[in-house]
């Protein structure tokens, strides 16, 4: 085993990551810090020598037209297959390239959406991203801002953040099979799993989002037919299945082997003045192409440091920041997460970091956000 020790205030916390050869009572199980989440102090340590990061913040007013076009090209794309089987290779490949990529593109609008990126007011970014959600098929926007939220308090919270697996995930899912089964169905768990561990206020937001969006589809129905919203269920699912965008969801928090290797002293030489807990293993970033069609949700240590800058200004931030964020571990392809993911034996559901707190009793906890704020 090998133990990481981090020193705070007057407190000594030791991280311990276990060995590939360890009893797998020892594997079984997640890797749990009493450390705080580690984006907090960056983001105090960088304000500090960098001020003028804070004129970053912001919404991004151009980000609206983009997201308009993809939702125009989804309508497009799933009426010209209006005619079209959904089991055929035609329907499936524009699905896949098309579909999946664009819903994708949905999904993390919405994102930017959640942290009222497009416009000034939170109203019109909650009200806009009901009419973004439209390509999905399925009412989701209302539901994800506050579980996302809470993913941003509360990083690493064993029933505050949904993003986690639970212990059940992690017995019967960590072998092959049940991790490329995961990978395939991500936007299931996603989807389902939060509903199970944390309880959020139901709202005229979550009721206007779930009748507008039965209303499109009844309408896409009569004048589309069912294969027009079939293009959109399934490009919603191959967008969080093995899609090589879909990669996003494991690169961003899982501990893989691969890319959590620790820097050598010789890499950190022009580094020495950054504090060890500002280098976690626990959130990671990606820079390849694939950002361009995800609004730059691979900047991911930069997001967490700052969830109100925009995706336009994250490259930014890194280079003003640059000797914050290149000393960290890097993903450096989404498609190849999902392999080492899925084929890697030390890989597994287990390799996430959990917070000791006040919830680890195993008790639920519920909890009410205002999504007014």
């Amino acid at each position: 085993m090998e133990s990481i020790k981090h020193r705070k205030n007057s407190e000594t916390y030791t991280f311990t990551t276990p060995a590939a050869d360890s009893s797998i009572e020892i594997l079984n199980e997640f890797y749990w810090t009493q450390e705080s989440e580690p984006h907090v102090a960056r983001r105090k340590a960088i304000l500090k020598k960098y001020p003028e990061v804070s004129k970053l913040t912001g919404y991004e007013p151009i980000t609206k037209w983009y997201v308009l076009g993809v939702v125009a090209l989804q309508l497009s794309v799933a009426y010209y297959l209006r005619n079209t089987s959904p089991i055929s290779w035609k329907f499936f490949t524009l699905a896949y390239v098309i579909g999946a990529t664009s819903n994708q593109a949905i999904f993390l609008a919405i994102h930017e959406l959640s942290h009222n990126l497009l416009f000034k007011k939170p109203l019109h970014n909650k009200l806009f991203a009901i009419f973004t959600n439209v390509p999905i098929g399925i009412p989701y926007s209302a539901s994800f801002q506050p579980y996302h939220q809470l993913h941003h308090k509360f990083l690493g919270d064993s029933f505050l953040d949904t993003d986690l697996p639970t212990k059940y995930e992690g017995i019967l899912l960590s072998n092959v099979l049940g991790k490329v089964f995961f990978a395939t169905c991500q936007i299931f768990f996603y989807a389902l799993r939060p509903m199970f561990i944390t309880q959020i206020q139901f709202t005229y937001i979550h009721l206007f989002n779930i009748v507008f969006q039965i209303s499109f589809d009844v309408a896409l129905v009569k004048l589309s037919g069912w294969n027009s919203l079939s293009y959109f269920i399934m490009s919603s699912f191959l967008a969080g299945s093995l899609h090589p965008c879909a990669g996003h969801f494991i690169a961003e928090h899982y501990v893989l082997n691969e890319e959590n290797k620790p820097r050598s002293a010789k890499e950190l030489d022009n580094h020495v003045n950054i504090a060890p807990e500002l280098l976690p293993m626990e959130t990671f970033s990606y820079y390849g192409p694939l950002n361009a069609l995800t609004w730059n949700v691979g900047y991911h240590n930069e997001h967490h440091d700052f969830p109100y800058i925009a995706w336009t200004k994250l490259p930014e931030l890194r280079r003003i920041a640059a000797e914050f964020y290149e000393p960290l571990p890097q993903i450096s392809s989404w498609c190849g997460v999902l392999w080492w993911f899925c084929f890697n034996d030390i890989n597994t559901l287990w390799n996430r970091v959990k917070r000791v707190g006040k919830q680890k009793s195993g008790k639920k906890v519920g909890i009410r956000l205002d999504l007014n704020e």
